[in-house]
């Protein structure tokens, strides 16, 4: 599944592309299913906002308790000041989260294949279990940044075992917001950790130092091609200024040999289970 030459890059860097790893066919089918969901879903007054800015202080019950649900989120460009939508409602979503991959059919084949299986084998990680996934928008026009940051940072184990897999549905690119990540970084150390505390969250802050962003190198990528991440990479993303949508699919998986503490702000009613229903 991945070569040697392949592992040390992993290793080295902290991410790794696999060009065309998912058929384009099989892009097409989850864009279309997320299409089917938020066309049958009604938001009624609930409008809550995903944002890396404040989302320590912006977090709400909708949003705490979506780690085993099928949920909806706004683009912050996409509500008025008084919360109403300013586009029509397929054009205002940010994400869709954060249990997909168990609740929705066409979103579970997609994610527990046999070759995912061998993938995520083959980088070490330990009777991996599948915690948390996204279908992200990244609108025209109002797609938001997504600061720099390490996914260890919101979903967190002990000992820290997470890889990130980032689908690209479509073309990835400079002008419609691609990711982009610090080659390395994932061997200097946990930033933060954003941390639930009841019904609240907070981020604590464990190493202050600003990231290195002139490091940062763009991934570009096509429909079908896979991001891998390790769990303390440093990525980010820009606004979607283009008028051309910028749809992913990520799955978190954590290792099943880790505890998975009650800090962390997903929590889920039933186990996680792994790529082949276990």
């Amino acid at each position: 599944m991945l070569t040697p030459a392949q592992l040390d890059r992993y290793r080295r860097d902290g991410f790794l592309v696999l060009d065309g790893f998912v058929d384009r066919a099989a892009c097409d089918a989850l864009r279309a299913r997320a299409g089917e969901l938020i066309a049958a879903w009604e938001p009624g007054d609930q409008r809550t906002v995903f944002t890396t800015d404040e989302q320590a202080r912006k977090t709400d019950d909708y949003f705490l308790d979506s780690g085993d649900e099928i949920r909806f989120f706004f683009e912050e460009g996409a509500l008025d000041g008084d919360g109403r939508l300013t586009c029509p409602k397929e054009r205002a979503i940010n994400k869709i989260g954060h249990a997909l991959h168990d609740l929705d059919p066409v979103f579970e084949a997609f994610s527990r294949t046999p070759a995912l299986a061998a993938l995520v084998e083959a980088l070490g990680l330990a009777e991996p279990q599948l915690m948390q996934s996204m279908y992200i928008c990244k609108q025209p026009l109002i797609g938001g940044e997504v600061r720099c940051h390490q996914d260890s940072t919101y979903l967190h184990t002990e000992p820290e075992a997470m890889v990130g897999l980032w689908f690209a549905l479509e073309d990835a690119r400079l002008d419609n917001g691609c990711l982009w990540a610090i080659p390395g970084g994932h061997r200097d150390g946990l930033r933060a950790r954003f941390v639930r505390d009841g019904r609240t969250t907070r981020l604590d802050v464990l190493d202050p130092r600003p990231w290195d962003e002139a490091a940062l190198v763009p991934l570009e990528v096509h429909r079908g091609d896979l991001i891998i991440l390790d769990g303390r990479v440093p990525h980010m993303s820009h606004m979607n200024r283009s008028p051309a949508s910028r749809h992913a699919y990520t799955l978190h998986v954590v290792s099943g040999r880790s505890v998975y503490p009650d800090t962390n702000w997903l929590r889920r009613r039933s186990p996680a289970r792994g790529f082949l229903g276990g």
